[in-house]
């Protein structure tokens, strides 16, 4: 995918995945933002290339909340 394209779906995938973090997460709105930003995960959904980004809303939350107990970020396989 074009850069241009890809750059335009992340706010959406990331407003998504800050709803989620909220709610099952019990906290606000910036605290899940900071939790998402600082994370492992963040940093594989804006590399393009890793088609992080085609993950469900649901999936990705696993995978931050795998991240969170273990402090590794490990990949379903597919």
């Amino acid at each position: 995918m074009e850069q241009e394209p890809f750059a335009a779906l992340m706010p959406f995938i990331c407003s998504d995945l800050v709803a989620m973090i909220c709610k099952k997460q019990e906290i606000t709105d910036v605290e899940a933002i900071k939790l998402l930003y600082n994370s492992k995960l963040y940093a594989a959904l804006e590399v393009e290339e890793t088609k992080v980004w085609y993950y469900s809303t649901p999936m990705l939350y696993s995978l931050l909340e795998s991240e969170i107990k273990t402090g590794k970020l490990d990949f379903p396989d597919v």
